[in-house]
């Protein structure tokens, strides 16, 4: 069975690893942020940067579509299936990792069926992340720009409402400890953030504000 799937998954990761073609605006956009976030907090380690590239998009992102290709695709999928797609996205997260998985023999047939592709993938996805750190950088305006087409093209097919009661039940949740972080930062302070957040609340719950 490896065998028979070993050419469609090293064109698999290929494809998600590729930067042949353009990067997309987001990823180039958050992957520099979180470059820019650990000069500033003077995070000098390699392995962390590379541990938050890896949890924001190969395993928050290309993993559930690697399980769950129902997702986006209109398939059914066997048991049998399943418990294939579990084993290449278990080889795609072991591929996102710098720690070195020691193997014997009482160690998951899962993990041992690709051993031995999996320093190759890891040299994949260090490549990938390094190509994106290379690429031309993603201004503010280009971000906003890109986002505001979005919403003009999907207007029509997503209940924006829902989305928005969405966030903010999240942003509600820490609702104090964002006020602060955005009252103390920079960028954050010059568009209002803060403020314009502390309008929402308002608006929404009646929350006291210091308006």
């Amino acid at each position: 069975m490896k065998g028979t799937l070993q050419k469609f998954v090293d064109d698999l990761f290929t494809a998600i690893l590729s930067t042949s073609r353009p990067v997309p605006l987001a990823v180039k956009y958050f992957f520099d942020l979180l470059d820019d976030q650990a000069l500033k907090h003077g995070i000098t380690d390699p392995e962390t940067i590379h541990i938050w590239k890896t949890n924001s998009l190969p395993l928050r992102f290309w993993i559930n579509i690697l399980k769950n290709p129902q997702f986006i695709f209109d398939v059914q999928t066997s048991d049998h299936v399943d418990a294939v797609l579990s084993v290449i996205a278990q080889t795609f997260m072991d591929s996102c990792t710098i720690a070195d998985h020691k193997l014997g023999r009482d160690s998951p047939i899962n993990k041992l069926l690709y051993a031995r592709d999996i320093p190759r993938y890891k040299q994949m996805v260090e490549r990938y992340y390094a190509d994106i750190r290379q690429t031309i950088s993603a201004s503010d305006q280009e971000m906003n720009s890109a986002l505001a087409e979005l919403s003009r093209n999907y207007t029509a097919e997503v209940n924006c409402l829902v989305a928005l009661h969405e966030l903010y039940k999240y942003i509600n949740k820490y609702y104090d400890q964002i006020i602060t972080a955005l009252e103390e930062d920079c960028t954050a302070q010059k568009m209002q953030l803060g403020y314009r957040l502390q309008q929402i609340a308002a608006a929404v719950e009646n929350k006291v504000t210091d308006l």
